[in-house]
């Protein structure tokens, strides 16, 4: 018996079986949920990498930005569930003009792109998916510490800072729904949308010295187990809150 015996998730951005998301979603498949995926851009490849849980799970295209795409959100995955217990919003994506010290140079376009898919996404996903939440859930987010600032990451930790607060916001009004909202800050990893972010191993190098319990940025299973527990019903009077995978690098000064 699992902790997540009975649930129905769906999980967003999974690309390649480094990701984040996708150990979320064998974890969770593990604990006993029916997981519906979706993808976007890639899905031939999102298609392959699903064949590689313990069960293939639908994979549904979503373009967070796309209107249409939202419109017929619940439909689509109402083909495969009778409904959803959470959600999992692993989304984010910045222009290279946006990132690499760039940050006083950036235009308003890369920004604005950077915010609609990284932070209103958010809010678009959940929304679009509310009708499905008849009986409650969890929605639970994929952050990064936005408490300082680092090397590199320019306009993306300020998406991050925003996507902290939206978290927020969506918890205040979704509440009265049964529907909690929470963010797992995870600390680096390894993973493709990592290795994107020109200078990522100068923003990672310190993190195994600094964390108190060390850090791997190869072993994205820790962040993931935090998910599934924030999406089990082990945390029923807990939203709007920021849990730390970091090693408890966040906690610690110079």
């Amino acid at each position: 018996m699992g902790i997540l015996d009975g649930k129905r998730i769906l999980v967003t951005g999974v690309l390649t079986d480094s990701s984040i998301a996708f150990h979320i979603a064998r974890l969770a498949q593990e604990q006993g949920a029916t997981v519906v995926l979706t993808g976007y851009g890639r899905l031939g490849l999102v298609q392959r990498i699903a064949k590689r849980l313990p069960e293939t799970p639908p994979v549904l295209e979503l373009d967070v930005t796309d209107d249409e795409h939202l419109a017929t959100l619940a439909d689509r995955v109402g083909e495969h569930v009778d409904g959803l217990d959470g959600i999992v919003h692993s989304i984010g994506f910045t222009p290279q003009g946006a990132l690499g010290g760039n940050f006083l140079n950036t235009e308003w376009n890369d920004v604005a792109q950077a915010m609609h898919t990284s932070t209103f996404s958010l809010k678009s996903l959940t929304t679009s998916l509310l009708p499905l939440m008849d009986r409650g859930g969890s929605v639970v987010a994929l952050d990064f510490d936005n408490s300082v600032s680092y090397p590199v990451y320019d306009w993306m930790g300020v998406a991050k800072s925003a996507l902290t607060s939206t978290a927020r916001y969506l918890a205040r009004y979704v509440g009265d729904k049964n529907v909690r909202v929470n963010l797992v800050s995870a600390g680096p990893l390894s993973t493709m949308a990592a290795r994107s972010i020109p200078g990522f191993d100068e923003l990672a190098e310190h993190w195994p010295e600094r964390a108190p319990l060390g850090w791997d940025v190869k072993d994205p299973e820790p962040a993931a187990k935090a998910v599934v527990a924030l999406l089990s019903d082990w945390f029923p009077a807990t939203t709007g809150e920021t849990v730390h995978v970091d090693g408890g690098f966040h906690s610690t000064g110079a």
